[in-house]
């Protein structure tokens, strides 16, 4: 993994991706351990864990912190829902920052079947859909070392560690970690999460924030039945809290992205 970054390693050093998970852990220690050079960088999602802001603001007080332009619940009353086919939340609140920079991630291939595509150097272009991606040998390191300053360059430097590697890793270097994953946790990510199979427990534990996103959906709802009626559909609920019901029993299930948002209609 150290060897990984060191070999793109640049001048100005990388942009590190850090959420307080156990991965970002990982390849910010193995940037100390290494001796690489890097600024880190955490986006504030406005819906992580509480305990996990506080794990990062008193062990991580060096990780540059980025405020969100607009909160999840700004974008669902203007958007509508995300769903794990509609991830909008992602581009807006988790993935800024970094463009012209070689950044580190802690993507890994155990961590879903879609991230198996995913390679330990990547360039990501603005526009998702042609994503390039390079398997580590020599002629995908020159083509990377080489490529324009447009979009992200991507170094996956843990990208074939199981979870078995990632403790073994923290508890053999004696790092401190978010209390979430004593209680069990397997993840730390947004709470409501679409692409989280416990999403309706985790907000059972933070009733706040169950609250926020039913207030979203009604200031969403006037807007999202007016639709409806344009184009002739019967809408999934008429209330905020039917939708509010459907989104987070939806997953998994057949039904069409085009109820969710303005541009499906189109």
């Amino acid at each position: 993994a150290i060897d990984r970054l060191k070999a793109f390693e640049p001048e100005e050093g990388y942009y590190l991706c850090f959420s307080g998970g156990k991965d970002s852990l990982c390849i910010y220690h193995l940037c100390k351990e290494g001796g690489i050079k890097f600024d880190a960088h955490y986006n504030i999602t406005g819906i992580d864990p509480p305990e996990l802001v506080y794990f990062i603001r008193e062990n991580y007080p060096d990780v540059q912190k980025h405020m969100y332009e607009k909160s999840i619940f700004q974008l669902i009353e203007e958007r509508g829902l995300p769903t794990r086919i509609r991830r909008f939340c992602c581009s807006e609140l988790k993935e800024r920052g970094g463009k012209g920079r070689i950044c580190i991630t802690g993507v890994r291939w155990a961590e879903s079947n879609k991230r198996k595509n995913r390679r330990p150097f990547e360039i990501m272009t603005s526009n998702r859909k042609n994503k390039k991606l390079f398997n580590d040998n020599d002629e995908d390191r020159k083509l990377f070392e080489a490529c324009m300053q447009k979009g992200k360059r991507l170094v996956n430097p843990i990208i074939d560690w199981s979870d078995e590697d990632v403790w073994e890793y923290i508890r053999s270097r004696n790092i401190n970690y978010c209390s979430l994953y004593d209680q069990g946790y397997k993840r730390l990510g947004c709470i409501g999460c679409p692409n989280d199979s416990h999403r309706i427990e985790v907000l059972q534990k933070y009733p706040k924030f169950y609250d926020n996103y039913l207030k979203a959906i009604e200031r969403w709802l006037p807007s999202y039945l007016e639709r409806c009626e344009k184009v002739g559909r019967k809408p999934i609920g008429t209330t905020p809290q039917e939708l509010m019901d459907w989104w987070l029993e939806c997953e998994g299930k057949d039904y069409s992205d085009s109820f969710l948002s303005e541009e499906g209609f189109e």
